[in-house]
């Protein structure tokens, strides 16, 4: 056996197998070529699309640069005529502030609502505000009567007012400002509820044998309550022995304290009572005549 005899020969693939492999080859390729054929079409749209977006961009930078342009120049006689126009209200307001000190000197009574009492000049600095017969409240100076009767006679001067009413008279807002004590505040709110039919909740009530009107210790917590929303019903009551306190203090005690007993499911307790005495004399207030007696409570 020679050597040539020991050699493997390679079989040849057939004809039909390399042609279906080249079919198969050539189907990828045409598969390739229109894949990226579309590929560069999106190419070419996307580039399309972003040189568009970049011109109106351009256009639209452009159309604001001119807009604030002319904003810009437009600006400047607006802010002339503003400058102007505040010039002309400030001399206008000096002006009338100095006709109002000289009408107040000359001892005119102008209204609250028209005169800002920090920018007048007056002698001595010192302006007085008055209640009058007609409900509103003016400006005068200390003691002057009015030349030409206006709003009726002065009913009562701010000065001549119990603390407890000047606090009364102030809205939410300034009671805050003028004393931080919550005890003070709701002094001059139960004050408020017992003169002023529009507050609504009034724990006040009408009294009897000599007392014009009352509430007691534990109505007022529950009114407290009402108007401190959240605080617990401990709180409430410390609340109420400070309430009494600076309803006594900021009234100079023209309130008085009274202990009733009463029963309350068989047992007996004692609880304080706030009273204001019908011949007790209150700035801007007439005596009132202490209404019929009540039978609901047992006076101790």
């Amino acid at each position: 056996m020679t050597d040539t005899d020991t050699n493997t020969e390679i079989p040849t693939p057939a004809p039909e197998r390399l042609a279906r492999e080249l079919e198969r080859l050539t189907d990828r390729l045409e598969t390739l070529e229109a894949e990226l054929d579309r590929k560069d079409e999106r190419i070419q749209y996307l580039e399309s699309t972003l040189e568009e977006t970049e011109t109106q961009l351009e256009r639209t930078d452009e159309r604001l640069e001119r807009r604030v342009s002319d904003l810009e120049q437009a600006q400047q006689p607006i802010e002339a005529r503003l400058d102007a126009h505040e010039r002309k209200l400030s001399a206008n307001k000096e002006r009338v502030n100095e006709l109002q000190a000289r009408e107040l000197e000359k001892g005119a009574h102008l209204l609250e609502e028209n005169v800002d009492e920090t920018e007048v000049d007056v002698a001595d600095g010192r302006l007085e505000r008055i209640s009058k017969d007609d409900g509103r409240s003016y400006f005068r100076l200390p003691e002057s009567d009015d030349p030409l009767d206006r709003g009726g006679s002065v009913s009562l001067a701010h000065g001549d007012l119990l603390p407890i009413q000047q606090l009364a008279r102030m809205d939410e807002e300034m009671l805050r400002s003028t004393t931080s004590a919550l005890p003070s505040r709701l002094a001059a709110k139960l004050w408020k509820a017992r003169v002023d039919p529009s507050v609504g909740d009034d724990p006040w009530k009408s009294g009897c044998k000599g007392i014009q009107s009352y509430v007691d210790a534990g109505e007022m917590k529950h009114w407290i309550r009402r108007q401190e929303q959240g605080i617990s019903d401990e709180y409430a009551k410390k609340l109420v022995s400070r309430t009494i306190d600076a309803l006594l203090d900021l009234s100079k005690h023209r309130l008085a304290i009274r202990k009733r007993t009463q029963r309350k499911n068989g047992l007996e307790y004692t609880e304080r009572r706030v009273v204001l005495m019908a011949d007790t004399e209150i700035p801007g207030e007439s005596m009132a005549v202490a209404s019929p007696p009540e039978t609901a409570d047992v006076d101790g």
